[in-house]
């Protein structure tokens, strides 16, 4: 017998890339088949979910301009408070804190000026000396001003002492009582201060305006003190010549306006309702 042929098997090889290729071709296509998905997704599924992950977080809503657009959290009124540890946290409320006064740094800082605040007592004894002495103050024989720190009461020479003397005129003594009566009221130290003009002084009693300048506050002093109702270690007599011209002395005028005692009231302190006007 004739023996029979075998069938030879059909060659595969260089066709096996077709499989690898087939395997690339349906990953490509599922990669821009989910790309398509994304570039149409349904908007309000969007919101729906976007909202749902917002109360998660603890936020109300996440809001957009438009679709796709910049998303902002906004802070919801009923948001529970944070937990730590399953325990509450409860957050203190801060309380508006009141403004201080601006002090010299803060004026540099800020570049505002800083308040000025006068003393309840300094204010209320300088109102009160005002209204004692206003027919004085109106005949220009007394002044009345104070600053931050004290309280003054300037008097001209020519109404208080006659021409190189360092006798008090009789008119000043009502004056002084008057403001003794005042001074008693309130605490604080007070100085006497005495001024001239840039005259020499012909005086054979004085050697010099120093003599005359410190005789005439230590005469004021004496009737400050004189009725004992002010204590003396309160007050303070001090002599300065021409030194310290309110003006220049440049005119009689000028001169005459330099010539002065001046009784200061340094820091007052008056208890409350001391004064009531």
């Amino acid at each position: 017998m004739r023996a029979l042929a075998k069938k030879s098997k059909k060659s595969t090889a260089g066709t096996g890339w077709i499989v690898t290729f087939a395997d690339l071709m349906t990953l490509l296509l599922t990669f821009f088949i989910l790309l398509l998905s994304f570039s149409s997704m349904d908007t309000e599924k969007y919101k729906a979910i976007a909202q749902s992950m917002a109360v998660s977080f603890g936020v109300s809503w996440i809001q957009g301009d438009k679709t796709g657009g910049q998303l902002t959290l906004i802070d919801s009124e009923l948001v529970p408070p944070p937990t730590v540890d399953n325990e509450v946290v409860v957050e203190e409320e801060v309380q508006p804190s009141t403004p201080e006064p601006l002090s010299v740094v803060d004026e540099i800082a800020t570049g505002q000026p800083a308040p000025i605040v006068i003393d309840a007592g300094l204010e209320g004894l300088a109102e009160e000396l005002i209204q004692k002495l206003e027919k004085d103050i109106v005949s220009n024989a007394i002044d009345v001003s104070f600053d931050t720190e004290k309280v003054i009461v300037r008097f001209s020479s020519e109404a208080s002492f006659t021409s190189g003397s360092d006798e008090l005129k009789e008119g000043m003594l009502p004056i002084i009582n008057k403001i003794v009566s005042a001074l008693a009221r309130c605490e604080g130290d007070i100085t006497v201060s005495g001024y001239t003009d840039n005259q020499p002084i012909t005086s054979g009693r004085f050697r010099s305006n120093w003599d005359l300048s410190a005789a005439r506050a230590v005469s004021v002093v004496h009737q400050l003190v004189l009725e004992q109702k002010l204590d003396a270690n309160r007050v303070m007599a001090a002599g300065h010549a021409e030194t310290n011209p309110l003006v220049d002395n440049d005119t009689p005028e000028n001169r005459s306006k330099n010539r002065r005692v001046e009784i200061k009231i340094y820091n007052p302190a008056c208890e409350e309702g001391t004064f009531s006007f």
